[in-house]
């Protein structure tokens, strides 16, 4: 069983998340549910939890106010937040794992599948990462975490080819012919990279960084030659764009 701590100002949040993993998660075992951050450091140092929803917004102090005293110790971390704002590109560039609320129910069981899946917790790197990202307040770093099975990897902007969709993973092919399997869909890499604009979707299952393109091929769709030699498929439906942005 996975021993899961709820943290959230809201009692209405928390029972509607309590009865969410009763009925989709049976391997979650609920030890507490806590409406501040003191109840919630008090709870976790009680039950020592696998995992811990946490919400974001909450009076006095906030969720980040608790990630910065249990940074070293070793529990997953989901966020839950009604608020879409810098801190969520924060989490996401961290390889942390959050959900928006009101939150749905197939959400919460891919959250808990990928939990589930991954080889390892969160660690004080990751953490650390996400607290510099949100002192920042915005983006100025062009790096980024990307969860895969043995924790997370942390990977340059300008070294990402291309991503390729593979049902709930993504496979990110980098220079220098290193390839990683991210636990994340190619929706959730393309929201991911959707800031540094350098990124297009050019078909159902590929997303390309438009620096890497060598060669456009005509054809229905046609397809580009990347600069590592794979040779990707172009939507009829993405032409025009893909067109556009090699122009500019």
């Amino acid at each position: 069983m996975i021993k899961v701590i709820l943290i959230d100002d809201e009692e209405n949040s928390l029972s509607s998340l309590e009865i969410l993993l009763t009925e989709y998660c049976p391997e979650v075992q609920i030890m507490d549910k806590c409406q501040s951050v003191q109840t919630g450091l008090s709870a976790i140092a009680n039950y020592q939890p696998d995992l811990i929803f946490l919400d974001i917004e909450m009076p006095v102090l906030n969720g980040f106010d608790l990630l910065e005293s249990i940074k070293n110790f070793p529990l997953a971390v989901i966020f839950t937040t009604a608020y879409q704002h810098y801190a969520i590109k924060a989490i996401r560039y961290s390889a942390l794992d959050y959900l928006l609320k009101p939150i749905d129910y197939k959400e919460l069981i891919l959250a808990i599948h990928r939990y589930v899946h991954q080889n390892s917790r969160p660690n004080t790197e990751q953490f650390q990462f996400l607290i510099d990202k949100l002192s920042q307040k915005k983006h100025t770093t062009r790096k980024l975490a990307i969860p895969n099975l043995e924790g997370f990897k942390l990977v340059s902007v300008e070294d990402i080819i291309s991503c390729e969709a593979d049902d709930n993973y993504t496979h990110i092919l980098l220079k220098e012919k290193v390839k990683i399997t991210a636990c994340r869909t190619l929706k959730e890499i393309q929201h991911l990279l959707e800031d540094y604009e350098l990124f297009i979707r050019v078909h159902n299952s590929f997303l390309i960084n438009i620096n890497e393109v060598n060669q456009y091929v005509r054809g229905e769709g046609g397809y580009v030659i990347m600069s590592d030699g794979t040779h990707i498929n172009v939507s009829r439906n993405k032409k025009d764009t893909l067109l556009k942005y090699l122009v500019k």
